[in-house]
């Protein structure tokens, strides 16, 4: 037992950082990488939007029990954030929920409120080829497809 303690505090000694380093302060046989993280996006935003994704997740099966295969694929925030009007939005919504046979009203009145506090993310969708943020991703694959 005195020998596992032991080999333990050499091992450590070996391993720590003053230790690791060779000739000059540069790495010697252990390196120990230096994780640096940026943050490009605003932590809470992401949070809200994560959260209000899981909810209409949620009610979704709620709403659509028994009938799943009727749910529609998704409800993309950003289509909805990117409407002039509450009116569109709930137009919107309640165009893809026209399959489900229960109540709509009070989701769709929730999900406009939370869609109230929330913007739309621009930066989320991966930089495009061309640099032309104005196109879509298919008009900017055509135009950046080889001849």
């Amino acid at each position: 037992m005195a020998a596992q303690r032991l080999g333990k505090r050499v091992l450590s000694k070996l391993q720590s950082p003053s230790r690791a380093r060779g000739p000059g302060g540069s790495p010697g046989g252990l390196q120990k990488r230096h994780a640096r993280v940026t943050v490009k996006y605003d932590r809470r935003e992401l949070q809200r939007r994560l959260d209000v994704e899981k909810w209409i997740d949620g009610r979704l099966e709620e709403l659509y029990r028994g009938r799943e295969a009727d749910m529609p694929d998704e409800v993309n925030i950003d289509e909805l954030l990117e409407l002039e009007s509450e009116e569109d939005r709930s137009r919107k919504i309640q165009g893809l929920l026209k399959s489900c046979r229960n109540p709509t009203e009070d989701f769709i009145q929730e999900l406009l409120g939370k869609l109230r506090g929330l913007h739309k993310q621009p930066g989320l969708r991966p930089p495009s080829p061309s640099g032309d943020r104005s196109l879509s991703p298919l008009q900017d694959r055509a135009r950046t497809a080889p001849p």
